[in-house]
């Protein structure tokens, strides 16, 4: 690409700008979500786009996006795009799997200790002019059992973090999962609920977590036990939520997430959980410390940068990671085709048959699709790109020169 073109919405940390403009890259910033037609309307020259939870990638986007060949989500999950119609188009996406895993975990066990000593309620006593020195209601976390449901980056660290603080640590996942420290596994999310006094989810968004916590889960919680959630909004059904904190069954919770969030500061938040004395409400901000997004906006952006500069797509979401050392004065094709047998045999028969010697070449696939990666040093031509290009299988195909 002769001049890259970056879009970046929702105030993206500003290292992620300096290191693309310092790749050569031409970045536009916006610090807010766009709605599809808004995107629609931007999307028709970049060639990377960079997002965080509230921009909605759909497969209508997609379809405008003609110069597109990688998103990047700044934040954890990906479900805010089509990752199908993505990869039906050949666009890489990229995401941070890693990088504001403790600003999440810490957020929790900070909530976790508030609401076990029903600091919320005290604070609101405190700033009406109401002195209630008392011990009523409120516990050390020492002792007292966590459950949580989804054992992956975040839910492990909590794990051994809660652990420090003298919990006993119970947790339960759809998938096998090794238990760190002390921590046990319960068959069921059923068992887990009878047994923690503090529930907290730290589960994925994919599509078949809808709903997962509904009035049946929270009637099986032990009494005066506590919720969190910090993973997705649509997860929990809040008006149930509401009920049993009115009850008093649940003794507090903690709510990170919303099926529907404002998309920009300073606008109206709604939701059955306000003005409840002992629930906490953040507006999706658990992983949002300067330290996180600092880590996130140059992890995916130096992944932006080596995907241009070298097809590189380790880590990738959707697209088979392959990262290859690049020979200099040598020329790199790119392709992502449909992983059928056969395809390689074919590009290289073609390179083959147009004197191309091949210098160093990787392939992976991923279900559907391959990647596969080709250097020269001389004699590809555009007719033999084109008839590559033209191979029914083809996806898409990007030239890299020095």
């Amino acid at each position: 690409m002769a001049e890259t073109r970056v879009l970046l919405l929702e105030q993206i940390h500003p290292d992620a700008e300096f290191i693309l403009r310092s790749a050569g890259f031409q970045v536009e910033l916006l610090d807010r979500a766009l709605d599809e037609d808004e995107l629609i309307d931007r999307v028709s020259d970049v060639h990377l786009l960079g997002i965080r939870s509230k921009t909605q990638v759909t497969q209508r986007v997609l379809e405008s996006a003609k110069n597109l060949v990688g998103i990047g989500a700044f934040c954890i999950g990906t479900n805010q795009i089509d990752l199908h119609a993505a990869s039906e188009r050949g666009v890489t996406v990229f995401n941070a799997p890693f990088s504001n895993t403790r600003s999440v975990v810490e957020l929790a066990l900070g909530e976790i200790i508030a609401l076990t000593r029903r600091l919320t309620e005290k604070n609101s006593l405190m700033h009406g002019g109401v002195w209630d020195k008392s011990a009523d209601g409120a516990h050390e976390v020492r002792g007292r059992t966590l459950g949580i449901v989804g054992y992956g980056n975040i839910g492990t660290q909590l794990s051994v973090l809660a652990e420090n603080l003298g919990m006993k640590v119970i947790f339960y996942d759809t998938a096998d999962r090794l238990a760190l420290g002390n921590a046990q596994a319960c068959l069921s999310m059923d068992e887990l609920l009878a047994e923690a006094d503090i529930v907290t989810l730290h589960v994925d968004g994919r599509p078949q977590n809808a709903n997962l916590f509904g009035e049946d889960q929270f009637a099986l919680m032990k009494p005066g036990s506590i919720f969190l959630n910090l993973s997705r909004g649509f997860v929990v059904d809040y008006p149930a939520l509401r009920k049993h904190i009115e009850a008093g069954h649940i003794a507090g919770a903690a709510v990170d997430v919303f099926p529907v969030e404002p998309k920009g500061r300073g606008d109206e938040f709604v939701s059955e959980l306000r003005a409840l004395p002992n629930v906490i409400l953040t507006p999706h901000i658990a992983g949002s410390t300067e330290e996180a997004q600092k880590d996130i906006g140059r992890f995916v952006a130096g992944k932006f940068r080596d995907f241009v500069r070298d097809g590189s797509t380790a880590m990738s979401v959707n697209v088979p990671g392959l990262m290859l050392p690049r020979a200099q004065g040598t020329l790199r094709l790119i392709h992502i085709h449909r992983n059928v047998p056969g395809v390689l045999a074919r590009v290289n028969g073609l390179l083959a048959d147009g004197g191309v010697n091949v210098e160093a070449q990787l392939l992976s696939t991923k279900g559907e699709y391959g990647y596969v990666v080709t250097d020269s040093a001389s004699g590809t031509t555009q007719a033999i790109v084109d008839a590559i290009r033209a191979m029914p299988e083809t996806i898409s195909l990007r030239v890299i020169y020095d």
